[in-house]
């Protein structure tokens, strides 16, 4: 793709003044989803092909989504993008002062693998809605998805308004950054990758959003409703064979539970994929055999609580629970399958101990009956955001801001809080004409020091 010309085309476009009609968003966002209603079988299919992800997984975590996120957009785009009116302060009288959100103009999405359908497509809807042109980085470890993304990029948008390339990221994101050279880059992926994108932005003074990952903890307390966490847990570390940025990374479980967790855990998991996982077409693969090996050596050289079954030919774990150890590899980086190291505590300052070694996770999960414990953990640990007696659902609500801390990331997106991100905000002060304090002006005197300490103070 030659970069330069797509940024001389999308400058003309946003130069025309088109994107800045709430209409004319409003219809680019209604085709899309029209767009992806009539190629949705082809979306499911692609989404099998590279994960063998079942229909209902696929619909519901990646197109579902996508569909909601639409849905909060249109229906509200009208009201976040009215200017703001503001009160003024009074050494501004006669003044009167809006916030106007005004487009970045052209944006650079860069998507990972493990959602690479909505991943790619919810970013692209906030940006849109802030009026925004854009070019579009799939994940090349999903060829499948990334195919039928450019299908329905093509079909739907005229390059001067959104553009898709694939291949290597390592070759084209630094050729995109310097050549098409955007006003915003959003980028979602590992936090290494995600530093590297920050740095050669930095290079250009462009402002980066950052949707990072991190080793997010699950902390289970004993005034918990066991079987209903468990549940809830499970469905939140086994959706897409935990190959999700905010599932539950590890487990912190009170010692005087923990056997009854485990049990639980294994009950639950076996009644989900009727006794084996591996074999279960309602359990995902792991996205290639890279990916594959890695996860299975995380958990080498620990104990085995639950599960640890593997089978290379399917890129298939099942769902296993191993004894939770600081000083091994599976603690030193964001596990990405569903292996979860076992932790104990006794008290709170354990608690805060273990997770400050992994500090600023995008999510946090906590089961609780304890108030008093969950507003100790709420309040004094830093994340992303998180779950009181639930995992995942902080994420689906397109109503609430999602994004990381930290480590885990800067900047938020969904709903308003993805309009938010996608515009400038503009402040504005008109003055009246009908007074001018004329003791504002030089030759200043005694009386102008009295106004202006009046006025100030």
């Amino acid at each position: 793709m030659n970069f330069e010309l797509l940024k001389s085309q999308q400058t003309e476009f946003i130069k025309s003044g088109k994107l800045l009609s709430i209409d004319y968003r409003i219809e680019l966002l209604n085709q899309l989803k029209s767009n992806i209603k009539s190629l949705e079988s082809e979306i499911l299919k692609a989404l099998h092909d590279d994960f063998g992800k079942s229909e209902f997984e696929a619909y519901s975590s990646e197109i579902g989504f996508i569909y909601q996120d639409i849905n909060e957009t249109i229906k509200h785009i009208g009201k976040w993008s009215k200017p703001v009116r503001m009160g003024t302060a009074l050494s501004l009288f006669p003044s009167s002062a809006k916030i106007y959100s005004q487009p970045y103009g052209r944006v650079f999405i860069i998507a990972p693998w493990n959602y690479p359908f909505q991943l790619l497509i919810a970013p692209l809807i906030a940006a849109i809605s802030g009026g925004n042109t854009a070019l579009l980085k799939p994940s090349e470890l999903t060829p499948k998805v990334s195919a039928i993304l450019n299908k329905l990029i093509s079909q739907t948008f005229p390059n001067e308004i959104v553009a898709l390339v694939e291949g290597d990221g390592i070759e084209i994101v630094p050729r995109a950054i310097n050549d098409y050279r955007p006003n915003l880059i959003f980028f979602t992926g590992s936090t290494a990758v995600g530093r590297s994108i920050a740095k050669q932005a930095a290079e250009h003074l462009i402002p980066c959003i950052l949707e990072l990952g991190g080793k997010s903890p699950c902390i289970i307390d004993q005034s918990a409703d066991l079987k209903v966490a468990v549940k809830r847990i499970a469905f939140g570390k086994c959706i897409n064979a935990d190959q999700t940025c905010v599932a539950p990374d590890y487990f912190i479980v009170h010692e005087s539970i923990k056997e009854a967790f485990i049990k639980e855990y294994k009950e639950t998991v076996d009644g989900f994929y009727s006794g084996n996982a591996i074999e279960s077409s309602d359990f995902t693969q792991i996205v290639n055999d890279r990916h594959f090996e890695r996860v299975e050596k995380l958990f080498n050289q620990t104990k085995v609580l639950m599960g640890g079954r593997t089978d290379k030919d399917k890129r298939k774990i099942e769902p296993t629970l191993v004894e939770g150890k600081l000083d091994h590899p599976i603690m030193q980086e964001e596990i990405f399958g569903p292996v979860s190291p076992v932790f104990t505590f006794k008290n709170e300052a354990e608690i805060f101990d273990l997770i400050e070694k992994n500090n600023n996770p995008l999510s946090l999960y906590l089961f609780t009956q304890n108030s008093v414990l969950e507003k100790n953990i709420v309040d004094r640990i830093s994340f992303g955001g998180g779950c009181i007696n639930n995992t995942l659902m902080h994420l689906v609500d397109p109503k609430l801001p999602f994004g990381g801390i930290g480590n885990s990331g800067q900047g938020a997106y969904h709903g308003k809080a993805g309009f938010d991100a996608f515009t400038h905000k503009k402040s504005v002060v008109k003055t009246a004409t009908w007074f001018d304090l004329k003791q504002k002006y030089p030759p200043y005197n005694i009386k102008s020091m009295k106004i202006i300490k009046w006025f100030l103070s």
